[in-house]
């Protein structure tokens, strides 16, 4: 078994981040809390390759659908499919963003490494999200408007939110070769035991 500050979690900015300029910025966040980044890619996605990314089954889509159905009902706003297919719509139109323009897709290693990104990144909606995460100060989409435009949410970033769902998304996006052990300066001030050399 890995020792704890081995765990990795895998985020991709999303096309929004790229056109937007924040690489820079989302990345100093990781970084500034002593995670490390083992790989790195800038891609346009495949459209297969994000159908198996999101990874959702029937009732994910029913669930999600029947939130729709309700949203348009509040809204005045006609119902022309089953639920079951607005949430399809959902991935659908997740896909076609993500395969709108580059994305840049990540593994981050450190201890807790998905929890902390996870916290960093904020929840899924921005409108929701806290003040001090990537998503709740740096965009302000929401469900209802990315429902009512017929639209994917623009939230700057995806990342995992187990590790075992991290190691599933890392496979399909880098390869084991692809991803670089290394040890960085500032992993000794972080996790070393006792701090030999420190002091001449």
């Amino acid at each position: 078994m890995a020792h704890p500050s081995k765990e990795r979690t895998f985020v991709i900015l999303k096309p929004d981040a790229i056109q937007r300029n924040f690489i820079g910025e989302i990345i100093s966040r990781f970084e500034k809390t002593g995670l490390k980044i083992t790989a790195m890619r800038l891609l346009v996605p495949k459209a297969e390759q994000c159908w198996t990314h999101y990874n959702k089954d029937e009732a994910w889509f029913l669930k999600k659908g029947e939130g729709i159905v309700k949203a348009r009902q509040e809204n005045n706003m006609p119902v022309e499919k089953e639920a079951i297919e607005y949430g399809r719509d959902i991935i659908g139109q997740l896909v076609t963003f993500m395969t709108s323009g580059p994305v840049l897709a990540m593994v981050i290693e450190g201890n807790q490494a998905v929890g902390i990104v996870t916290k960093l990144v904020g929840g899924t909606e921005p409108l929701t999200s806290d003040i001090g995460t990537i998503r709740g100060d740096l965009t302000l989409d929401s469900y209802d408007l990315a429902g009512i435009d017929g639209r994917a949410v623009r939230n700057l970033i995806h990342c995992s939110d187990k590790p075992e769902e991290a190691e599933r998304e890392i496979k399909i996006w880098f390869t084991e070769e692809e991803i670089i052990s290394y040890r960085s300066i500032s992993e000794q001030m972080l996790y070393d035991v006792n701090l030999d050399g420190i002091l001449e």
